[in-house]
């Protein structure tokens, strides 16, 4: 592997970046029950994955154009306004306006706004691309995985300080405050210290940046079209896993607030796994083997899940859920390194972008239907609440034959 500070570098910012947004995710349903959004609650939620599904594409392949360094400083700087906007939004009271619009209208607009500048995840992955030898591509992907797992360890332990004690009480808008001042502090961090990774050769053709083709391209190639088709169906397995984990313990009698502490728990297993046990095996086994391990570990980490529905313990789920985490994080950053080798140097951030909007499309797509089949039955809940995970674990059964299809898949570059 190369120079391992331009990697510190990036992990820290897009650390900081995911610790607000770490801190805003978990309070939306709050938001949503005192504003009183009802039925729009789903729509404002997957508004910011509907973003990403958008934008990721779009700023990869600007990047492959101009540099991943100023991609990443705009997306800092828009994740730095819409946070500050959804703070102030959400201290308007329901008959306040603002510039003549709503509480409801700007909290859209502020999801829509932090979806787009969110939408550089991408980036930062074709900064690790550039940044690694083929070897070393699965464990400097991890990084990404490790960033997300610390940002959701802490920053729903922040969130959980803005839960307004009374009953009828909204959370706090420094929730949205501190999200922005975290996003500014990355800002600042990768102005002064984030060097750019995009070597002068492997500069994209000047074509337009936007770009309707770059999916079908991504399909065009067996190798990456199964990939694609993995990412998005591990994905939304496992999106219906993480919206319904907070209905299933509150279904086991366990308080509102203490989701936050699911949220972390969760969290710190992603970060601990990937930064610490993906990163030393990813180099000795392979990306492949990592992926059919993650895709195995997931289907039965599911499994169990359904199963311990019936018994309604705490105790055992909070023991398999590190099951199907642990999958997750040996999974995603080697599905990520194989796309990265079977792009060209110089699509690395458009490619990268189209894998992100699969995963983005299967994150609006997960909690439309895992919180369906949760609360199909109304009559007798507990008939449900196993459909999620059992639907998951035969979506995750899928994902295993999908990867054993990869492996005769050549790379194309290293």
């Amino acid at each position: 592997m190369k120079s391992k500070s331009p990697l510190l570098i990036i992990f820290i910012t897009v650390f900081i970046d995911l610790l607000g947004f770490g801190i805003v995710l978990p309070l939306l349903p709050r938001y949503g029950e005192y504003f009183g959004l009802d039925r729009l609650l789903g729509p404002l939620m997957a508004s910011f994955s509907a973003m990403q599904f958008l934008f990721a594409p779009l700023w990869g392949r600007l990047s492959d154009r101009i540099g991943r360094r100023p991609v990443l400083l705009v997306g800092l700087a828009g994740s730095t306004v819409f946070y500050g906007l959804f703070g102030f939004a959400t201290s308007l009271g329901n008959a306040d306006q603002f510039l003549g619009l709503s509480v409801i209208p700007w909290l859209f607009i502020t999801r829509i706004g932090a979806g787009i500048a969110g939408a550089t995840i991408p980036t930062a992955q074709a900064y690790i691309a550039d940044s690694t030898t083929a070897e070393g591509r699965g464990k400097g992907m991890a990084l990404i995985g490790a960033a997300f797992g610390i940002g959701f360890t802490f920053g729903p332990l922040l969130g959980s300080v803005f839960v307004s004690g009374k009953v009828d009480g909204p959370p706090s808008p420094m929730a949205g405050y501190v999200a922005s001042g975290l996003s500014a502090f990355a800002f600042l961090w990768a102005v002064a210290r984030l060097p750019e990774s995009l070597k002068p050769g492997n500069v994209a053709p000047r074509r337009s940046w936007l770009n309707v083709g770059a999916m079908g391209r991504a399909f065009s190639h067996r190798g990456t079209a199964l990939l694609m088709l993995t990412i998005f169906l591990t994905t939304l397995a496992f999106a219906q896993f993480e919206v319904t984990l907070s209905l299933l313990t509150k279904f086991f009698g366990m308080a509102d607030k203490n989701n936050f502490y699911i949220y972390a728990y969760v969290g710190l297993v992603l970060a601990l796994s990937q930064g610490l046990l993906v990163r030393r095996l990813s180099p000795r086994l392979g990306d492949f083997r990592m992926s059919l391990i993650g895709t195995v570990l997931m289907t039965l980490g599911l499994v169990l899940i359904a199963i311990t529905c019936k018994d309604r313990s705490l105790y055992v789920l909070f023991a398999i859920v590190p099951i199907n985490v642990l999958g997750y994080s040996a999974l995603t950053p080697s599905l990520q390194a194989m796309l990265s080798l079977r792009t060209s140097a110089d699509e690395q951030g458009e490619i990268l972008g189209v894998g992100q909007s699969m995963s983005a499309l299967a994150r609006i797509a997960g909690p439309l239907l895992g919180v369906w089949l949760f609360k199909l039955d109304k009559q007798e809940p507990a008939n449900s609440v196993v459909l999620p995970y059992w639907v998951g674990a035969g979506l995750m059964l899928l994902g295993v034959m999908l990867v054993l299809s990869l492996r005769s898949q050549p790379a194309k570059n290293s």
